[in-house]
């Protein structure tokens, strides 16, 4: 016994594969070439088009020569349940997408014909049922316990699929997603803000550097759900000086009580948000391990019940490209973010649940690998929220819907993007990853790209942009009586002497070696000499490297940090 859900009154299939009810505006369109099932209305459909009457449809099947669709041709009323009309489908029509075969071998030809018998076999056989407005599928009695939910559920929905035969045929009907609003807002804080390496940790007040909240948002028929992340960069007093050094290493302040800052800032965490789940992704070794140690140790001393701690090196857990290992930490999560729920209001405005916790997640600059976290969280705490909305049905996932994913992949790659130009002053890293749940060649070259732009940035531009912040933001007011403004930086004779010895001397190394002189051992001293020179002063301004970087002139970042 079938219990056919998607069946509706008679409709009308054209050679587009167009269904529409009798007297209806809304046209059910099925693209021949996407296999996309889209709603229309019935004005596009031209005069022309040749119709056929059906009176409903099974779903479609993949074979050899393509996609089918099946369909109801002949119905026949067996009588009613409750005043509930029951069908009896009786003859049954399947329809090939591909408007021809020429595109098959004589073998494919002849295995496709096998299947389509199998297919008319099984539709042969006595005994297709359906109903399009009472659930045939469950006893009286397991209708009559449901709750007032079970009962809002579409029958597609709430269907019982030990008995929805035509169940595998419906897959790509039922997984063509409601309509909905989704929004991704990202809030970035004016506190203690400023670019990459000027600019670490917290300041006297509590507030973190580059702490942005976001927040992800569905809307649904009058409902609304939001779940909300924050990110924001280690919350003790450390800076990360650019000295010219690709990596420079940071320095942990010893002069100050960190704890005093550490507690304010979680303080007005917990105020603002609830409980707090610290989401710490640095190296767990090299230059990052004093400041995962510091953050554990200083969590462990304020002993607050409302804060927790994870710490999940990020690159060594991932490294030989194995993104799948991600899902470790999801699910080392997962019992925290359910207990942290979400917020959710009804279409009535009544408030149905409220998010009680939110996940801080940081790395060094809370932007590469921290968005890459987030948007993984983002993505559980969605599939939970189109669940309970009812835009998906039970066993669906948002991976399965292929539209939805790319837009879902690609807003969050752009959040990132947003967020690290206005920190790093680059594009995020890692958004191949984000935009398609995989590392390509591709992302790793753009990623080195990026990495060379945020060096040159970071060493010869920051302090300029550092300024600009300040000045914009009020932390630095002009005095228009002052004789002198802090632009005026007298610049001490290396700064231009060093980099001059460096370019001809290595230019003369080069030029040696290209012009031989009269003997080898000759010209090998003359590259010596010259080599020798330029690698000399190069090892001297590295040495004195923040002498040689943009640092940032109106405000004296030293004295905040």
């Amino acid at each position: 016994t079938l219990s056919l859900i998607k069946p509706q009154t008679k409709r009308h299939l054209r050679v587009k594969t167009i269904a529409c009810d009798d007297g209806a505006d809304d046209v059910l369109a099925i693209d021949r070439v996407s296999t996309e099932v889209t709603l229309t209305v019935k004005k596009d459909v031209p005069p022309s088009a040749v119709t056929r009457p059906i009176y409903g449809i099974l779903g479609t099947i993949r074979l050899v020569a393509g996609t089918y669709l099946i369909v109801i041709t002949k119905k026949k009323k067996v009588g009613e349940i409750f005043s509930h009309a029951i069908w009896k489908a009786t003859d049954f029509d399947i329809l090939s997408y591909k408007k021809t075969m020429l595109h098959l071998t004589d073998i494919q030809l002849q295995d496709n014909k096998v299947f389509l018998s199998m297919l008319s076999h099984v539709l042969s056989v006595d005994g297709f049922y359906f109903s399009t407005t009472y659930d045939l599928t469950h006893t009286l009695q397991r209708l009559a316990n449901t709750s007032p939910e079970f009962q809002e559920m579409s029958l597609l929905e709430r269907a019982d699929p030990r008995f929805v035969w035509n169940g595998h045929l419906l897959r790509e009907f039922a997984a063509q997603p409601e309509c909905f609003d989704w929004l991704l807002v990202s809030r970035r804080s004016c506190f203690r803000a400023g670019v990459r390496y000027y600019v670490r940790g917290i300041d006297s007040e509590g507030h973190a550097a580059n702490f942005v909240e976001t927040e992800q948002i569905v809307h649904y028929k009058g409902s609304k759900a939001s779940f909300v992340q924050t990110r924001g960069s280690i919350p003790f007093f450390w800076s990360q000086r650019p000295n010219l050094k690709y990596k420079p290493k940071p320095q942990i302040s010893k002069s100050v009580n960190h704890m005093d800052g550490f507690q304010r800032h979680f303080d007005s965490q917990i105020i603002s948000y609830g409980k707090q789940m610290i989401v710490n992704l640095v190296n767990q070794k090299g230059s990052e391990k004093p400041l995962e140690q510091t953050f554990a140790k200083m969590v462990n001393s304020m002993a607050n019940g409302m804060v927790k701690y994870i710490a999940f090196d990020f690159h060594k857990e991932c490294s030989r490209m194995r993104w799948d290992r991600l899902q470790i930490l999801v699910d080392q999560l997962a019992e925290q973010q359910d207990e942290f729920s979400y917020f959710l209001v009804d279409s009535d405005g009544k408030i149905v649940t409220q998010q009680e916790g939110i996940f801080r997640s940081n790395c060094m600059d809370c932007l590469d690998r921290t968005n890459v976290i987030q948007s993984l969280l983002a993505r559980r705490s969605l599939q939970a929220q189109l669940q309970r909305l009812g835009v998906l049905h039970v066993g669906q996932r948002i991976e399965e819907q292929a539209d939805f994913e790319k837009i879902y992949k690609n807003a969050w790659a752009d959040n990132a993007n947003a967020c690290a130009k206005q920190y790093a002053g680059t594009g995020a890293l890692k958004t191949d990853y984000t935009r398609t749940g995989k590392r390509t060649q591709w992302g790793l070259i753009m990623d080195g790209w990026n990495s060379l732009v945020r060096y040159y940035k970071n060493n010869f531009s920051d302090g300029f942009r550092q300024d600009a912040i300040d000045l914009f933001l009020g932390n630095y007011s002009v005095d228009e009586v002052e004789p002198a403004s802090p632009l005026h930086v007298k610049k001490d004779w290396k700064f231009l002497a060093l980099p001059i010895i460096m370019v001809v001397a290595f230019s003369m190394c080069i030029i040696c070696l290209l012009m031989a002189g009269d003997t080898w051992t000759e010209t090998l001293a003359y590259v010596l000499f010259w080599g020798s020179a330029s690698f000399g002063t190069f090892a001297i301004i590295l040495y004195n490297g923040k002498d040689f970087v943009d640092a940032p002139k109106l405000v004296q970042k030293e004295k905040m940090d």
